[in-house]
């Protein structure tokens, strides 16, 4: 009996509610949990007392900020956050100025998805000038944070939004604004970015693997159960995705609407 469980999108109120999952599932006493923590530290009690009661935790999609976790199957969310860095300098020719939309400042997640491209573009693309992040992790505070974002910087050339909501708002505030020519970069899928890369709203995004993610958390609970040593982090994988390749069958069976 492993039990999974993970909850979106990160406010207070699924936070708390996650956490009520989390301590629902232990007093069942599974075998093994599969844990995509929304807020690192507020799970850690939890995970203490899994651990007291000898029961593995294997982490997924967000990492947990310990050492509690047997192991972590994750997108190298740093890795993928300097890949959609990388196309957007491309985009805009590795000039002008970009800004961020980034989802949370809580999960390793949201920070290595807003601290990769960061990063990356101080080291690579020094002409391009970056906003100060922004955290709006809801469609509506996201569109109206690009909104901002555009009326406050005229010369700004690119938004990267760093989950479906972030990504969502960016390419629906750019919209509302009326600005041409801004490159609008996401990550992960949804409809609505699906089909603003479809219409040319979008130049692209990152998608993870969340069918390997699932796969791989599944395997490492058996694992864990049967003893078996693994490494602390098994990677799931990423993948940019724009026009060009939306379709592709490795490409499309990672995308979800």
């Amino acid at each position: 009996n492993v039990t999974v469980t993970f909850e979106g999108p990160d406010t207070e109120a699924q936070v708390d509610r996650q956490i009520d999952m989390l301590a629902a599932a232990l007093a069942k006493k599974p075998a093994a949990i599969g844990f995509a923590a929304l807020d690192s530290q507020a799970a850690i009690p939890l995970l203490k007392q899994a651990q007291g009661d000898e029961i593995p935790v294997i982490a997924f999609d967000s990492g947990v900020d310990s050492d509690l976790p047997l192991t972590t199957v994750q997108t190298d969310n740093y890795a993928a956050a300097e890949e959609a860095a990388k196309h957007m300098a491309e985009l805009v020719g590795n000039k002008g100025t970009v800004g961020l939309v980034c989802h949370d400042q809580t999960s390793q997640t949201g920070k290595q998805r807003c601290n990769g491209f960061v990063d990356y573009v101080k080291a690579n693309a020094a002409d391009i000038n970056l906003l100060e992040p922004q955290v709006a992790g809801e469609v509506g505070l996201a569109a109206n944070t690009a909104k901002a974002m555009i009326q406050a910087n005229p010369d700004i050339v690119g938004v990267y939004g760093t989950n479906e909501a972030a990504a969502t708002g960016a390419v629906q505030g750019v919209t509302e604004s009326g600005a041409k020519d801004i490159k609008v970069v996401g990550f992960d899928s949804g409809k609505t970015q699906i089909e603003a890369i479809r219409d040319g709203r979008m130049a692209g995004a990152i998608t993870q693997s969340p069918v390997k993610m699932g796969y791989e958390t599944v395997v490492a609970a058996i694992r864990a159960v049967n003893g078996i040593e693994q490494p602390k982090v098994i990677d799931s994988g990423f993948a940019w995705y724009d026009a060009t390749n939306i379709d592709d069958p490795e490409i499309a069976a990672n995308l979800y609407e």
